[in-house]
């Protein structure tokens, strides 16, 4: 039983990490990252399979944590879908490394990896490994050059940018 215990708690912590050889944004300001963003581009994963309109909005909780609200439209239905999470810091608040939980006590990485620190306009996230990948930004529209610098940024630390699906918004 302890070896069962061990091993799930060690496939848990593994589902908050952050990929080899990459590193979370430091000097993070979590106020300023609050409110909505829109999803510009994703690598396909099946919870989000299928949506467009994608987006997340983040807020504090009481508890000191965020409140995470994702959003997005399927077209094949007509029908929107919403999945409410929370997240809280793995190291601490001014590291862009947080775990999030859509279902229960199971938690997944949040890795903030760019980030316009200046506007906070645009954001580049992981997961635990590099099948998670999105970026982000205020706006329904991230210009060209900037796309590009973050896609080429995203390649450069190993994720395969040439399988994103970038998201349509209306």
């Amino acid at each position: 039983m302890r070896g069962v215990l061990a091993l799930l708690l060690l496939f848990v912590s593994g589902c908050v990490g952050i990929p080899d050889n990459v590193t979370a944004i430091r000097g993070f300001e979590l106020e300023r990252y609050f409110g909505m963003w829109y999803e510009i581009a994703r690598l396909d994963h099946s919870f989000e399979r299928g949506l467009s309109q994608v987006t997340a909005t983040y807020s504090a909780r009481d508890d000191g944590g965020i409140d995470v609200v994702n959003k997005g439209f399927n077209k094949k239905t007509g029908t929107w879908r919403q999945a409410d999470g929370k997240a809280y810091f793995v190291v601490g608040p001014d590291i862009g490394r947080l775990k999030v939980s859509f279902f229960g006590p199971f938690y997944g990485g949040y890795n903030i990896i760019a980030l316009d620190t200046q506007g906070y306009s645009y954001s580049l996230v992981c997961g635990p490994n590099r099948s998670y990948l999105w970026i982000l930004a205020r706006a329904r529209k991230l210009d060209g050059d900037t796309l590009a610098e973050l896609i080429n940024f995203a390649k450069d630390a190993g994720f395969e940018t040439d399988r994103l699906i970038f998201v349509e918004h209306e």
